[in-house]
């Protein structure tokens, strides 16, 4: 008899230890797949911008910030450091704006150009700010892919992380996340079962899973796999007789791990499932998607995907749906129903018409910021549009009209584009955009207009009229646009002589003018007095009037004459009176030019002059540098190549005041 008790005691102390080791291994696996998704999913890295990559100033020492500060914190640092810039380029004509690679970043804009760096366009300047990590005081530490500090671990982690990350995809491959978010929710559940199960083993006798119960499906396969391979008293058994104290027992820990569990979900950035705190009314567990869908980070993309209609998702936690290059006909009331808190929708490049799309379609949409219907096949702007839009874009569609009430509900709208559509003077109502009290930003290239459109917002900056018809530019055109900063009108039939006098000269904030591809002959008069950049590339202008820059101020700074017929005849001393002091770039590449033209000296503020592909045979010692003065030009960049100059018969003084010579390209010459 005492054998007998002894060996039952033995049994269950056998027991109660696999359990709990088992247990352990299955909490540091589940730490470990945690950790290698952070690193691979971070949120950061969903931010990244990708933009050109260029050095600093030889003498600009970047900022370091603790990597505790606040965004904020962070921000005033790098204000603090006025010193500091990059070589990014400043797009003329726009107060405090960044050119990053094709993309205006607005003043006080930041964003992340790798993980670890923050940067910010401040009054037209980038200004990048370095993540410095605080050194850890644990004896063993892993830095996971994508991020900028390393955290601790111990030395049997680190191990199994390293052989995790050896087997884990390369990061430039697609992988399914959802697929992984599903595998750690099944793994947390099976931890909290293997838990439960090990507690009621060591209280009542319990007997083996059978071949029956697998094919009933009662056991995973990975849970079929550990028990293969288990002793046969050590395998899992089904309980018979179990006791009601330790099934509460049981329940009451599976609530604090799903607690625990939500409370962490709740604070990390890389899992789509938010806790339901957050959010009142929030189904538990992730959304189920279309199998040709993705989920990142509160973004559903199902792009190219040959959907020919809306697919029904419910998923009150995403803010983004990507649903581009489908083949989608329609939009049904209850479309977006499941989706309450989208606040960016891209429809763009579908077969979507405007009967197609349901009266009510975006009403249950009271969050939505951003929609893009670029490519479809719409001849009306849809109708009762979420009043919370401020981004609005149909590009390349078959819009035929714009009516009074077509966006009289967007008084929050910034962004408005309606380019490659069939508009003009004669379908658009003057009263369209009245109510469009916020738009700062309207493109309109690739129409019908012959004049420029009437009843332009008073808060407009930007106007975007490439491609069209116009021919002139009346007196009343900008009347009520004083806030206007660039007007593009390249790409149309503009005559100098059919733009009145009075069409812009007293604007005060217009800094940029494109009239490129157009039918000047000579360089327009009475341009703004705010005018900081001039484009005329393209045309046929044969002279620069004099004097015709001696009312701006503070001055032009960018002026660009490619591709025209300008020759020795056409420029003189007084062409550039008033820009003397302020000019910066100069080209006049692809002209008629014979010798440099006169007043190049006496640009102090000039640094990249372009008379390539001219017919200039000589340069005297006096054209560009002035050698009354000791002085080093300004220039930077001086391009002659493609002309006919003998560069062996070139003065020794020609370029004296040029401080570097690397910066002067003179060949190829062509030979005649």
């Amino acid at each position: 008899m005492k054998r007998a008790v002894l060996f039952c005691l033995l049994l269950l102390i056998v027991f109660q230890t696999d359990c709990e080791q088992s247990t352990r291994r299955q909490r540091r696996r589940m730490e470990q797949r945690r950790l290698r998704k952070s690193s691979s999913f971070h949120p950061r890295a969903n931010m990244q911008l990708e933009v050109q990559q260029t050095t600093a100033a030889p003498d600009a020492r970047l900022p370091k910030a603790n990597s505790d500060y606040s965004m904020e914190e962070n921000i005033e640092s790098l204000l603090s450091n006025p010193g500091v810039e990059l070589s990014y380029s400043v797009l003329p004509g726009k107060k405090g704006h960044c050119f990053v690679k094709g993309m205006i970043m607005y003043n006080k804009a930041v964003w992340s150009p790798e993980p670890c760096t923050t940067c910010l366009c401040s009054n037209g300047r980038v200004l990048c700010d370095e993540t410095l990590c605080h050194p850890k005081a644990c004896p063993y530490t892993i830095k996971p892919e994508g991020e900028c500090c390393p955290i601790c671990s111990d030395a049997e982690q680190e191990e199994s992380i390293k052989k995790l990350h050896k087997q884990a995809p390369p990061p430039q491959m697609e992988m399914d996340q959802v697929a992984i978010k599903e595998a750690l929710q099944s793994e947390d559940e099976e931890v909290v079962k293997g838990h439960k199960e090990c507690k009621k083993e060591t209280s009542v006798p319990t007997k083996l899973h059978g071949d029956e119960e697998r094919t009933a499906g009662r056991l995973r396969p990975e849970e079929e796999g550990r028990s293969a391979h288990r002793p046969p008293h050590h395998g899992r058994r089904e309980e018979e007789d179990s006791e009601e104290e330790t099934e509460r027992e049981g329940e009451e820990e599976e609530e604090e791990e799903e607690e625990e569990e939500e409370e962490e979900n709740a604070t990390r950035g890389d899992v789509f499932r938010m806790s339901s705190r957050l959010i009142p009314g929030t189904p538990r567990g992730r959304p189920r998607l279309p199998r040709s869908c993705s989920l990142s980070y509160r973004t559903i993309s199902c792009v190219h995907t040959d959907f020919t209609e809306i697919p029904p998702i419910t998923a009150p936690e995403v803010t983004s749906l990507e649903l581009v290059g489908n083949a989608i006909i329609s939009i049904p009331d209850e479309a977006f129903n499941g989706l309450p808190n989208l606040e960016r929708l891209d429809l763009s490049r579908n077969n979507i018409t405007s009967s197609g799309i349901g009266p009510k379609a975006f009403k249950s949409l009271k969050k939505l910021m951003r929609l893009n219907m670029d490519g479809n096949n719409l001849v009306h702007i849809p109708s009762e549009l979420p009043s919370t839009l401020e981004e609005l874009k149909i590009n390349d569609n078959n819009l035929q009209a714009i009516d009074e009430k077509s966006l009289s509900d967007l008084n929050q709208l910034v962004t408005l584009e309606l380019e490659g559509n069939n508009l003009s003077e004669v379908n658009v109502n003057p009263l369209a955009f009245k109510s469009l009290k916020s738009l700062s930003y309207l493109r309109l290239g690739k129409n019908k207009f012959r004049i420029i459109p009437q009843g332009l917002p008073a808060s407009i900056e930007e106007l975007y009229l490439e491609n069209n018809q116009i021919e002139e530019i009346t007196e009343i055109c900008f009347n009520h646009t004083r806030k206007i900063t660039m007007i593009v009108l390249r790409y149309n039939k503009i005559e100098e002589s059919r733009i009145a006098p009075l069409a812009w000269i007293n604007q005060e904030n217009l800094e940029s003018i494109d009239l490129s591809y157009n039918k000047l002959y000579h360089v327009p008069s009475y341009l703004p007095k705010s005018l900081l950049h001039l484009v005329l590339i393209g045309n046929q202008i044969d002279r620069i009037p004099g004097y015709v820059f001696g009312h701006m101020e503070p001055g032009l700074e960018y002026l660009y004459l490619s591709f025209n017929r300008l020759s020795d005849d056409g420029v003189d001393l007084v062409s550039f009176y008033g820009a003397y002091h302020s000019l910066r770039e100069l080209f006049l590449d692809h002209n008629d030019f014979k010798s440099i033209p006169p007043g190049i000296q006496d640009m102090k503020a000039l640094h990249f002059l372009r008379l390539n592909n001219n017919k200039i045979r000589n340069i005297l010692p006096e054209q560009i540098c002035n050698v009354e003065e000791d002085e080093d030009s300004a220039l930077e960049h001086l391009h002659l190549e493609n002309n006919y100059i003998r560069t062996r018969e070139i003065s020794s003084y020609a370029f004296s005041c040029i401080r570097l010579y690397s910066s002067i390209v003179l060949k190829p010459q062509r030979i005649k």
